[in-house]
């Protein structure tokens, strides 16, 4: 579903992203960990140009998406993108916060978008916040929302930059809970993630990201179990 050729990444003199070539297949759980500044969010957020390569190719479902000639807005309405920081809209409600892009993208009409919201609120036990602000939530309750949101725009893929990070421990866990049914669900996901746990569980590969370069991937067994890489095997004895 997502193919990266050859993408580096600078931020002036700084190179974040080092000629990284991967692929996502459609519904694979694909889970990112690696220790703070080694280029996770940075390769998580070129996946859909949030951050633009300095160099290489990103191709979702047979697009280059890195084409000038791509609408890349049309591109990101199939691929959900879920913040650290909720980044909901404070003055809007729930709901509207959830309706306000398949309505404006024209994917739904409202009252189908409405419908959508209620049917997904309610599968994370929150349909009774429809029609508060964001204000009066907490932030695990914020972060579903986020998911949810998300997904009411029916993407093909969704990735997750930190989801739980932001959060105090004891809201983690709801998180999880909502990305682990979607994960059952069969959606495709991409998920940049300090949970090792979570990590372990739910994804059907892993990758290590160090120094701007996947140093090491494998299946959850192989990485957390039987390491390779020096580098890897350090950085799981101080997150384990």
């Amino acid at each position: 579903m997502i193919r990266v050729e050859h993408l580096t990444k600078k931020f002036g003199d700084t190179l974040v992203l080092d000629d990284i070539s991967e692929h996502i297949d459609e519904g694979e759980k694909v889970v990112i960990i690696g220790p703070s500044g080694s280029g996770k969010s940075t390769f998580l957020r070129c996946l859909n140009l949030l951050e633009i390569p300095t160099s290489g190719r990103v191709w979702f479902n047979n697009q280059e998406i890195t084409s000038q000639n791509t609408d890349i807005n049309k591109i990101r309405c199939q691929m959900g993108m879920v913040f650290q920081h909720f980044n909901l809209f404070p003055n809007k409600t729930v709901k509207r916060n959830i309706t306000l892009a398949p309505v404006r993208t024209g994917l739904m009409t409202q009252e189908q978008a409405d419908q959508r919201a209620m049917e997904l609120l309610h599968r994370v036990g929150l349909e009774d916040k429809a029609d508060v602000y964001p204000a009066s939530l907490s932030g695990g309750q914020k972060q579903r929302i986020a998911i949810v949101r998300a997904m009411a725009m029916n993407p093909r893929v969704l990735l997750f930059d930190e989801p739980t990070s932001a959060l105090d421990p004891e809201m983690v866990g709801e998180v999880l809970e909502v990305m682990r049914e979607l994960a059952e669900d069969g959606m495709t996901m991409a998920i940049v993630t300090h949970e090792m746990g979570f990590a372990r569980e739910v994804g059907s590969r892993v990758l290590f990201i160090n120094e701007g370069k996947v140093q090491e991937e494998g299946t959850p067994e192989e990485i957390f179990s039987h390491p390779k890489n020096p580098r890897l095997q350090d950085f799981l004895s101080k997150v384990l």
